[in-house]
């Protein structure tokens, strides 16, 4: 009651309410995790978890067509500005089908690859593919004009339905298999639509003239080539860990994964409210670099306190969250969340480069991305030495992004 009195007395901004809803919809997300890792138990979840990074994946592919949207959904307007929406939803949804009939084609040698008990799931997923491409576009369209409240109204409708149905089908029908994930994935993408502008959908043909055209493609390849490392970095060390270690070893890796990256989950709230930040500064013609400083001060602070937490109770951390069957992961937590965190202090970096067109920190990241990979490749005799691994490249990775900005804060510095 005293919280409902403070809300009703203070007025929240629409930033402040995304910031929380975001905040609820990790919650729920690792709600649905913890409960799925110790109902299915380490060999089943490994299953789970690969279905569950499968939509990490296709969030950073869609994510390419949610940032471009968000970014000239700020520089545009009027009929240019209906004009590039209904083009990036016919794009997304062309793109969308190609991805879905690639995982449908490829469902048999996807259960070979990562060792799954299921074909059927990868094509129950494959199914929902195109929706969550428009459903990104459609966010990205809330993002750029700070919709927030309809933007939060989208991520609560995915998360609350995928929990709800999910663990509806288990509980209810005592199924506990890949399949059913799979079917509470697909509808999830359908509520995640909601609200849906359909002003923006348009069958006629539109005009964008080549110099925007130009504009809109070079900031697209450049954002899809930074969400592959983001693919890259999150969720390579997972999809091998379960190709190279038997299922139970694997379940225990990704526990400690869903563990590990809260804190890049939480970052992903500061990079949304960030580019379209960036972007309206930049068109402004203001300092932009205050608010990178203050976002990467957000960053390191929650990182900090969460790497501090899983040192001093790892135990606690993984009974509480997944229960004794995890507990020999333990040790790991929080030099995964060192890695992590890292990860998500020079993502910050990497992402406020790329609202200002600038390509080499998207390229540096590519690079540490496959780095991170082929250390996992060569060096994973045990699963802390694939950890180990990782903060390796993590390490490098934001020494490299710190060093670029001081060489380009010197060169904006002489230029003045």
């Amino acid at each position: 009651m005293l919280a409902l009195s403070i809300l009703k007395t203070k007025k929240i901004s629409s930033e402040q309410l995304f910031m929380l809803s975001v905040l609820a919809v990790n919650g729920g997300n690792y709600l649905y995790n913890l409960i799925l890792g110790r109902v299915l138990g380490p060999a089943q979840f490994a299953d789970a978890a690969v279905l569950i990074t499968f939509l990490l994946v296709l969030s950073f592919v869609a994510m390419t067509f949610q940032l471009v949207t968000a970014k000239f959904s700020v520089l545009f307007e009027n009929s240019l500005f209906s004009n590039f929406i209904s083009k990036v939803y016919k794009n997304a949804f062309i793109v969308g089908l190609g991805f879905s009939a690639l995982i449908i084609a490829f469902s048999n040698q996807l259960q070979q690859v990562f060792n799954t008990s299921s074909s059927s799931m990868f094509i129950i997923f494959g199914i929902g593919v195109p929706l969550y491409f428009l459903m990104s576009v459609n966010r990205g369209v809330f993002q750029g004009k700070k919709e927030f409240k309809l933007l939060s109204i989208t991520y609560q409708g995915e998360m609350l339905s995928r929990l709800l149905i999910t663990l509806g089908l288990i509980f209810i029908f005592n199924l506990q298999s890949s399949v059913v994930i799979a079917i509470g994935i697909l509808i999830s993408f359908v509520f995640g639509l909601i609200p849906f502008k359909t002003e923006h959908l348009s069958l006629k043909k539109t005009f964008i003239d080549s110099t925007q055209s130009k504009k809109i493609r070079s900031f697209f390849i450049l954002t899809a080539f930074y969400e592959l490392t983001q693919i890259i970095i999150n969720n390579s060390d997972i999809l091998l860990v379960k190709h190279y270690f038997e299922s139970y070893q694997a379940g225990l890796y990704a526990s400690l994964a869903l563990i590990g990256r809260i804190v890049y989950f939480i970052a992903w709230m500061f990079v949304m409210l960030l580019l379209p930040k960036v972007v309206q500064l930049k068109k402004e013609g203001r300092d932009t670099v205050p608010t990178l400083f203050k976002y990467v001060g957000y960053i390191a602070i929650i990182a900090s306190t969460i790497v501090i937490g899983c040192a001093l109770f790892p135990e606690t951390a993984i009974i509480l969250l997944f229960g004794d069957s995890y507990i020999s992961v333990a040790p790991l937590l929080w030099k995964y969340a060192l890695a992590t965190g890292m990860f998500a202090v020079s993502n910050i970096f990497s992402y406020y480069y790329l609202s200002l067109d600038k390509y080499v920190p998207v390229i540096i990241s590519g690079l540490f991305g496959m780095l991170q990979i082929v250390l996992v490749v060569f060096f994973h005799e045990s699963l802390e030495q694939v950890v180990h691994m990782q903060i390796i490249a993590m390490i490098l990775l934001l020494i490299i992004q710190m060093i670029f900005f001081k060489l380009e804060s010197n060169k904006s510095l002489k230029s003045n």
